[in-house]
This record gives C-alpha cells, structure tokens and sequence, in this order.
C-alpha cells in the first residue's frame, strides 16, 4: 500500500464515536483492574518452606533499583508518549484509540495472569528468611521444620510472591507492544535491509530486560522468576499488538485493523459504484476515462489510492459525445453520496465546451 497521507481523522472530528464504539472494550478493562486489585488483596499461598531450604532464601532484604511506582511510567506512560507522537504526526485517531487500547489490553491481562499465578504458587523470594525472621533468629516447627515466621504479615505477604516477576511481565508487556508498534510504524521488514531501524526496536527490549536484572539483583527474584515473567508479558503483548494491527510485515502495517477494515467497506461500495458506472457508460456508449482521485481519508486514503481504477476503459476515437457525460454526472452524484472528495478529468477533451456537437 502506497505510503500516502490524505487528510486526517483526529479526536476532535471522530474521537467520540471511536470511543462509543469500543465503551465496551474499555468497560473489560475496568473489570480487569478490579481483578488485579483483588488478587493483590487476598493471601498467597503460603509454600512449606524448611530449615533447609534457607540456604537460597537468606540473601540480603534490600530496597528496589526499580521502585514499583516506576514500573507504570516505564510500561505504560513511556511506550503512550511515543504513540502520541505518532498520531500528531498521522493524525489518525482510529491508529492512537487501538494503540492505547491494545498497550492498556497488553499490561492489564499480563498482570492480571501474573499475580493469579504469584497467589497460587506461592514461591518464596530469595530474601524470604529476612523478611520471615527480621531479627535474624529462625524459628521452625519442631515437627514438620517449617518455618514460624515472627516478621511483619505484609513483608511475609510480599515474601510468598516471587514467581514470576511483576517487574518483569509489566515491562515486558508494556515495552514489548512498544517494539511492536514501532517495527509497524517505522517499516522495519520493508526489506531494504536497514539495521537502524531494527535497532530502534530493539531499544524497549533492551530496557524492559535491564528492568527484569535489577530484580534478580536486588534479590527479589529468582533467576526463574524473571524469565517466566519476561516471557509471559512479551507473548500477551504479541498477541495485543496483532489483535488491533495487522503484522509489521504487512502491506497495512502502518495501519490499524480497524482503519484496514473501514476503507476495506469503502472500498467495497467504490468498486460496486465504479461498475455500475462502467455499465451506464457502455449503455449510453460513453468515450471517456473517469478516474476518481479520493482525497481527506488519512489512512484509509493511502488504502484507497491502491485501488484507484478506470471507471471505463477508452474505446476507439477521440473526444466525447454531449450523450457521453451522463455517465459523469451519476458518477459525481453517487460519489457525493458516499461523502467521498474526487475530481474528474477527461483525457483527449480540455472542457464540456470542447465536446463536439
């Protein structure tokens, strides 16, 4: 599709009735930040945890490199300015509103996965022993070992959720869709071979997976916990990304699904209408070229501009008959009633007031 933009749809013009038709979408996420909050309220499972088994649970109870109010501006607020960026540049409302949705979509389900999981498992982080036992003095169950912790329920609470990494699957999700949507925007599989653009792609991995390290270096997580968390996050954000885009690779993928599937219903009525005027036109024996050069239609205008077409293939012979424009005149009025912008000229004819008599 060629790479063309003609016009713009913004939130001022169509902003209302893309959110009127996705407030369902929108009340799903509502529904899955109340999960979130619940299955961070309710109790973890608490895993047997024995004497000797401290050994990779003594490390040292320390603070975060990356603090979790951190994580939404890294995962969501970040990869949300650089889509902003880009609507102010296409001007594509139907672009940003499934962008936004889809980052939104990609952290929400990858924290909501990740803390049922957290709840259900239960596995100690490697720092548990501190957080069980602040003064430093273990106290275990004569008869089964495990552990009676004396510390704070919240800190115990914290300390029964390694795994996977929240730090790590919120990263992921958030900056994986970003890498995403960039490989989209900027053509990286044009297939022109350019590195830096593949680069570029490359950035939001890089640091959703310095983020993942610091966890593991700060002693919050295991090696494990982090990879299932990275893993988990990158696949939900995939699978978003192409729930609303189609794949970087595409002939649309600068484009959302829901811009490709809109000039796809238009372009449908414009082929229906350029055949009825192609029959008009044989009827009335018609000698002109009636090209439709549509215009306003941001995205979906460069989807158009592909299909751009002859109304009717010149026959034989010069100049148009006076009984020839009829066909036109239909045209422009079937045109306008699709509310679509078009000129029209006519090869071999300057005006009507050259047409012969």
């Amino acid at each position: 599709m060629p790479e063309i933009q003609l016009g713009a749809h913004t939130f001022r013009n169509q902003g209302v009735e893309v959110a009127r038709f996705h407030m369902h979408d929108w009340f799903i996420l509502f529904v899955l930040v109340v999960i979130d909050i619940i299955l961070n309220v309710i109790e973890p499972f608490h895993r047997f945890v024995g004497s000797d088994m401290m050994t990779d649970l003594s490390y040292p109870l320390k603070d975060n490199t990356i603090p979790f109010w951190a994580v939404p501006i890294i995962a969501i607020v970040l990869p949300l300015l650089v889509i902003l960026v880009f609507y102010f540049i296409r001007k594509d409302v139907y672009d940003v509103h499934q962008a936004i949705l889809g980052l939104l979509y990609s952290v929400l389900i990858s924290s909501v996965l990740t803390d049922a999981i957290k709840d259900a498992v239960g596995r100690p982080r490697p720092d548990f022993f501190w957080r069980c036992f602040p003064d430093g003095k273990g106290v275990f169950d004569p008869i089964t070992s495990n552990v009676k912790c004396t510390g704070l329920k919240s800190v115990i609470k914290e300390g029964h959720k390694s795994f996977p990494s929240g730090h790590s699957s919120w990263s992921f999700a958030g900056l994986g869709f970003l890498a995403w949507y960039l490989s989209g925007k900027i053509k990286v599989f044009d297939q022109r071979g350019h590195v830096a653009k593949l680069c570029l792609v490359f950035l939001p991995l890089l640091m959703a997976a310095l983020v993942a390290v610091s966890r593991v270096d700060d002693y919050w997580h295991h090696w494990q916990d982090v990879f299932a968390g990275g893993l988990l996050g990158l696949t939900v954000a995939s699978i978003c990304y192409l729930q609303f885009f189609p794949p970087p690779y595409d002939i649309d993928g600068t484009c959302s699904l829901s811009s490709v599937s809109l000039f796809t219903v238009i372009q449908l009525r414009i082929t229906r209408i350029k055949e009825l005027a192609c029959s008009l036109v044989k009827i009335l024996n018609c000698r002109a070229l009636v090209p439709l050069h549509v215009q306003g239609w941001g995205c979906m205008g460069a989807s158009l501009f592909a299909s751009y077409s002859r109304v009717c293939r010149p026959e034989s012979g010069n100049g148009m008959t006076r009984e020839g424009a009829l066909p036109l005149v239909v045209c422009f009025f079937l045109s306008v009633a699709l509310n679509t912008k078009f000129s029209l000229w006519f090869p071999n004819a300057a005006s009507f007031e050259s047409l012969p008599s």
